[in-house]
C-alpha cells in the first residue's frame, strides 16, 4: 500500500512531532536521505524487494517497508517520495572510455549522418570556419549502418577524394564508431607521410585500392603526424572539460560507477586531482593502458583502491590483442566469410601480452584484454591459463576478457573453468547483428556470437556495459538489447541467448561490482554499502518489453547525494 509522506519532507517539525508520538519507544538513527513509497529492488542474494531506503553518511543504513523506514526521517532529513517508481542499485558501466565520451562532445558527431555524402557535407561546413592547417576531427561513423553505400568505395569503405576536395587546407581524421579504424583526407596523409610506397606499420593497415593507392581508411595502429600543438596547461584544461562532460552524460543516464577501459598515467594523475578537489561526481575504476616498459616502472606506485572516498580505484591493466569485427580487424581462426583473404589483425604480439600478464600477476592487477574474434579469445584464454598455472599459490584472479563477442564453441566452457570474466556489452549485439552473419557466416554466428546464456551456463560471470562512446552510455538501451536482442526490423538475433530481466539487471550491477572486487561496497542495496542508487520512471523488470526503451532516469544518487534529477 502506498503512503503519501510529502508532508514529512515539507514540514520537518510536524514529522518530529509524529515521530515523538508514535516511535519514542524505538529511537532510530536520523538519516540524511530517505527514499520512500517506491519499489526497491535490492539485487541482494535473497532477491529482497522493499519500499524505502535510509541513508546516512553516504551509506545505506536500512532498507524496508515504509513503516520500518519512517522513524529514520527526523529533523534535517531529505525525504523523497518515489511515487511508486523503481529504485535499483546504481548502474555500473562495465566497459567504457570515460574521456572518450567527453572528447566526443567536442568534435563532430558522426553517429547521426545517414551516409557518406552527409559526412562530407559536415566536414565541408567545419572547414569554412577552421584555421588553415587546423585539424578537423570527428567520430562515430559506421559504414554498415548507412542508408546507401559510398560511391566510389573499396571493401565497402569510401574513397577519400570527395572528402579531400572539401578540405584541401585542413587535415581531417574521422574515427570509426568502434575506435578501431580511422578515415583521413589527403592533407592528413601528406602530413603523415602516407602514400603508395608506405609500408603497413606493425599492428596496422593502410587500405589500398586495386592500384595500390591509399583509400584514406586506416585500420588499427597507423600513426598520424602533425597533430595540434597544445601547452600542458591547455591540454589539462581540455582534459578537465572532457571529464566534466563525460560525468554529466553518465549521471544523466543513471550511471554511478564507470569502469574505464584504458587510460594512460597522465590521465590517471588528472583523475586523482579531480578526486582531491571533489570534482569527480561519479566513481571510476580504471584500467591502465601503457607499454610493458612503463608498466614495469610504474605499476607498484599507481595501484590505488578506494581513493577519494571510494571515487577512484586503479587496479586493472588494458591490452587490445585484436581489432573490431566491423572493420574486419577482429582476429579469426578462419577467414571472414565476406572477405576470404582476411582473418583480422593481431595488434600486440602474443609474447608481449604474456609479459604483460607476468607483470599483472607480480603487482596484483587484474588483466583486462580486449578480444573480439575467436582466435583472439582463444589466445587470451591460453595466456590466462598459462599464467594461472605458473602461480598456483594465487586464486580468485578475476581476470577479464573485454568484449568476448565471437567465440569458438570449444572455448566457451573455458571461461567458467578458468574463472575468466566475460566483460560484454549488450547493445553491441543488436548494433552489430545486421551484418555479423555477413562477416562470420550463419554457423559461426549462431554458435559463438554474443552467447550470454552459454557463458552463464559455463558458470562464467557475465557483465554489461556500452563501450561508450562506441555506443551511447545509456544502460537502458543496453539493458533492452540484452533482454530482447531485437533489431530495428523487428527480428530477434538468436533469441535463445537473451537474458532474463533480473539476469540483465545483475549484469549491470552486482556482476560488474564483482568483476572489480567491489561487491562488498556496491552493486546491491544493502545496509553498509555505498548509497549509489538509480531511480527509474518505469519498472524495467515488469513493463511490456517495448516500453523498456522509453524508461527515463528520474534520480541518480551517488553516496547519498542527488547527483542528477530529471527536470
Amino acid at each position: 500500500m502506498q503512503r503519501n509522506w510529502g508532508i514529512l519532507a515539507l514540514l520537518p517539525a510536524v514529522a518530529m512531532i509524529l515521530l515523538a508520538a508514535g516511535c519514542a519507544s524505538e529511537p532510530r538513527q536520523a538519516a540524511d536521505l530517505v527514499l520512500y513509497n517506491g519499489k526497491v529492488v535490492t539485487v541482494d542474494e535473497a532477491g529482497t524487494e522493499a519500499q524505502a531506503i535510509a541513508v546516512k553518511d553516504g551509506k545505506i543504513v536500512a532498507v524496508g517497508s515504509d513503516d520500518e523506514i519512517r522513524p529514520h526521517i527526523q529533523e534535517g532529513t531529505e525525504a523523497i517520495d518515489l511515487q511508486g517508481r523503481l529504485a535499483i542499485p546504481g548502474f555500473i558501466e562495465g566497459h567504457g572510455h570515460f574521456m572518450g565520451i567527453g572528447n566526443s562532445k567536442l568534435i563532430l558527431d558522426l553517429t547521426t549522418p545517414k551516409n557518406w555524402d552527409e559526412i562530407v557535407a559536415m566536414v565541408a561546413e567545419a572547414a569554412k570556419s577552421a584555421q588553415p592547417g587546423e585539424w578537423i576531427r570527428g567520430r562515430g561513423w559506421y559504414q554498415d549502418k548507412w542508408d546507401k553505400p559510398p560511391d566510389p568505395s573499396w571493401e565497402g569503405f569510401p574513397i577519400h577524394d570527395s572528402l579531400s576536395a572539401v578540405s584541401p587546407g585542413n587535415p581531417v581524421v574521422l574515427t570509426h564508431a568502434s575506435g578501431h579504424a580511422r578515415f583521413v583526407n589527403a592533407k592528413a596523409m601528406e602530413m603523415s607521410g602516407i602514400d603508395a610506397e608506405t609500408e603497413n606499420p606493425p599492428g596496422g593497415e593502410i587500405l589500398r585500392d586495386k592500384g595500390g593507392r591509399p583509400t584514406g581508411l586506416l585500420r588499427e595502429r597507423v600513426p598520424l603526424r602533425g597533430g595540434d600543438q597544445q601547452s600542458p596547461q591547455e591540454r589539462e584544461a581540455e582534459a578537465r572539460k572532457m571529464a566534466q562532460l563525460a560525468a554529466e552524460d553518465c549521471l544523466s543516464k543513471g550511471v554511478t560507477s564507470f569502469q574505464d577501459a584504458g587510460s594512460g598515467f597522465e590521465t590517471i594523475d588528472l583523475f586523482k586531482k579531480l578526486a582531491d578537489e571533489g570534482a569527480l561526481p561519479l566513481r571510476l575504476w580504471v584500467m591502465i593502458r601503457a607499454s610493458n616498459e612503463q608498466l614495469a616502472e610504474k605499476l607498484a606506485s599507481y595501484r590505488t583502491i578506494g581513493y577519494g572516498n571510494d571515487h577512484l580505484t586503479v587496479r586493472g591493466i588494458k591490452v587490445s590483442i585484436d581489432g573490431a569485427l566491423g572493420s574486419r580487424g577482429a582476429w579469426l581462426l578462419e577467414p571472414y566469410s565476406d572477405a576470404p583473404e582476411l582473418s583480422g589483425l593481431n595488434l600486440v604480439p602474443v609474447e608481449d601480452v604474456k609479459e604483460t600478464a607476468r607483470l599483472a600477476a607480480e603487482h596484483d592487477y587484474q588483466l583486462c584484454i580486449h578480444a573480439i574474434g575467436d582466435r583472439a579469445n582463444r589466445e587470451v584464454l591460453d595466456i590466462f591459463e598459462e599464467t594461472f598455472q605458473a602461480n598456483p599459490e594465487k586464486s580468485d584472479w578475476r581476470w577479464r576478457i573485454e568484449h568476448a563477442q565471437h567465440l569458438h564453441l570449444d572455448d566457451i566452457p573455458r571461461f567458467g573453468e578458468l574463472g575468466v570474466i566475460a566483460s560484454m556489452q549488450g547493445v553491441h549485439c543488436t548494433s552489430d547483428a545486421p551484418w555479423v552473419p555477413d562477416r562470420l557466416g550463419d554457423k559461426r554466428s549462431e554458435e559463438g556470437a554474443y552467447v550470454w546464456q552459454k557463458l552463464m551456463q559455463s558458470k562464467a560471470l557475465v557483465t554489461n556495459g556500452t563501450d561508450a562512446p562506441v555506443e551511447d552510455v545509456s544502460p537502458i538501451a543496453s539493458y533492452y538489447s540484452t533482454v530482447s536482442r531485437r533489431l530495428d526490423d523487428g527480428s530477434v538475433f538468436y533469441p535463445d541467448q537473451r537474458m532474463k530481466r533480473m539476469e540483465a539487471l545483475r549484469s549491470y550491477t552486482i556482476n560488474v561490482a564483482k568483476a572489480a572486487f567491489e561487491e562488498d561496497i556496491k552493486g546491491s542495496l544493502e545496509p553498509g554499502k555505498l548509497a549509489d542508487i538509480t531511480v527509474l520512471s518505469k519498472d524495467i523488470l515488469t513493463v511490456d518489453e517495448e516500453e523498456i526503451p522509453t524508461t527515463e532516469v528520474a534520480y541518480t544518487i551517488v553516496g547519498g547525494k542527488v547527483a542528477y534529477k530529471a527536470e
